[in-house]
């Protein structure tokens, strides 16, 4: 299967990549030499150019994969670092123009959204997105695309709750119960995509005021804020936390490390997904490069690297393989409410804000990382 996807990919890169012939790389093949001749000037850029530096937000185990493997495919030399999407946003924000790193890998796009529209995100129109499941799945002026999709919801410790005589929680207003004051683990809204997406689907769901209600209220009986979305599933096997939300992705990567005691909840009125997405950062050093990763990253070459580094996402991409180890836990991947992409881009970074205001002086010592 993994010989069959690199033919693949080769063919695909010898008929569809956009050309990036020299200097920045910016134009298609004006030589009249059709699209193969395009994929090898890109390719030979990439080459010349000789690195490419990636700051990635999803798990470092598939970041590594991923970065590897396109050193190993072509011969470039790759810098990687783990970040998450706040931390990768509010650096591409200091350095306004001049990134220390050329794309962006993984991670939810809300922090994206908000990058693309400070014009911090170089628009580039990628070959291999035709191979995307559908629109949704990218955005409308190549800004980032859609590498793989992950549902919100809660993992819970099911010894834990049993032993603390207290029900599982189905849906989101059960979060709000006194009963669970001290259980809960969320991202922090700073620094986590994960916790802008939860933000964005609660105003979506309940309005704007009374969505900030609804998070003033599940700040009583939240914990721990963590640094990184994949914080709280972390930590949900060992009952430090009894109830995480985050990506259920994040809680089959626990069962299916051993701890068997985790049960994964779809909200019963409805949640929302990530699309975990990659991206060129504007003014970046390796342009070619950059784009040349854009292409490969909407590849089965490099998304099904996921399965073996244990990261259990949907894939959107139609030529991938879906991981199989997802398929006994019955999760949807379309059950979920129709997400408001272009009000997060325009309103994220003012949610957040209306949110520390309604918090008042209580943010300053609750939002610290764990």
């Amino acid at each position: 299967m993994k010989k069959t996807m690199a033919i693949l990919l080769s063919l695909l890169m010898v008929v569809g990549l956009l050309a990036g012939c020299g200097g920045g790389g910016t134009t298609k093949d004006t030589q009249g030499n059709g699209d193969a001749q395009g994929a090898d000037d890109l390719v030979a850029a990439a080459k010349a150019e000789g690195k490419l530096v990636v700051y990635g937000s999803c798990e470092e185990e598939y970041l590594a994969a991923a970065c590897e493997k396109f050193q190993e495919l072509y011969g470039i030399e790759v810098q990687y670092q783990r970040l998450s999407t706040g931390e990768v946003q509010s650096k591409i924000e200091e350095e306004n123009g001049k990134p220390s790193a050329d794309v962006w890998f993984g991670g939810t796009t809300d922090p994206y959204n908000v990058c693309a529209a400070e014009g911090l995100l170089e628009a580039y129109e990628a070959e291999n997105a035709s191979h995307l499941l559908g629109d949704a799945y990218r955005d409308a002026d190549g800004y980032w695309y859609g590498i793989y999709k992950g549902i919100l919801g809660f993992m819970v410790n099911v010894d834990e709750l049993n032993r603390l005589n207290l029900e599982i929680p189905q849906d989101w207003a059960d979060l709000t119960n006194p009963d669970y004051q001290g259980l809960i683990w969320l991202s922090n809204y700073n620094t986590a995509g994960t916790a802008k997406l939860v933000i964005n689907t609660m105003i979506q769901k309940y309005g704007h005021d009374e969505g900030i209600q609804y998070l003033v209220d599940l700040d009583k009986n939240v914990q721990v804020y963590t640094k990184s979305g994949s914080g709280p599933s972390k930590n949900v096997g060992t009952g430090e936390c009894v109830i995480g939300i985050g990506f259920l992705h994040d809680g089959i990567a626990q069962i299916l490390s051993g701890y068997d005691n985790i049960a994964l909840i779809i909200p019963s009125e409805g949640t929302s997904f990530e699309i975990g997405a990659t991206a060129i950062f504007e003014g970046c050093a390796h342009e070619n490069a950059a784009k040349l990763w854009i292409e490969y990253a909407l590849s089965p070459e490099c998304v099904e690297l996921a399965d073996d580094a244990e990261s259990y996402q949907f894939l959107v991409i139609n030529s991938a393989q879906q991981p199989a180890a997802v398929e006994p836990f019955g999760l949807d991947p379309n059950n979920v409410i129709d997400y408001d992409f272009e009000d997060a881009k325009n309103n994220t970074t003012q949610y957040v804000a209306d949110f520390f205001n309604a918090l008042g002086d209580a943010a300053d010592s609750r939002f610290k990382t764990e």
